[in-house]
């Protein structure tokens, strides 16, 4: 009977484990092409625009994604407290206006000229964390590199 129990577990686990991956491989892959062309014209490594969307979305899954479409947690004004659902973080239209807004943000950083055309998605994403951009910067510089090496997402 315990066998029984744990190997259902293990099963379970691994089938969340198998759904979390094939959810953000989805959301990379709907989304890569934005992220390209944001880096050309940002100089911004579409890695480090994925890897950050990724993580601060949860894939587009989080409730900022869904409700507001607001996939970086970039805080500001939004509509719903007419709703009755109050939060810190900003509304957009679409999806692509808050990947441009994301690197309209990050233009406006200090440490921005100095790196901008690098492909160096780890010096990115660790001036960026320097920022005060999270509220956890190690934890959340972690989750960027570990999303950003796990798919590949400087290649």
């Amino acid at each position: 009977m315990r066998s029984t129990v744990l190997k259902v577990v293990v099963v379970c686990l691994f089938l969340s484990i198998s759904s979390l991956s094939f959810g953000q491989k989805t959301y990379i892959n709907k989304y890569k092409s934005t992220a390209r062309s944001l880096s050309v014209k940002y100089g911004i490594p579409s890695s480090v625009i994925l890897g950050v969307a990724v993580v601060e979305s949860s894939s587009g899954q989080n409730r900022n994604s869904k409700l507001l479409k607001n996939h970086f947690g970039i805080a500001g004004k939004n509509n719903l407290r007419k709703k009755g659902i109050y939060t810190k973080y900003k509304q957009y239209p679409t999806v692509n206006a808050s990947y441009i807004d994301f690197c309209k943000v990050i233009t406006r950083k200090s440490f921005y000229k100095k790196m901008k055309g690098s492909k160096n998605y780890a010096k990115w994403v660790d001036a960026i964390s320097k920022t005060g951009y999270s509220t956890q910067p190690a934890t959340w510089k972690k989750k960027v590199t570990t999303v950003i090496k796990k798919y590949n997402l400087a290649k």
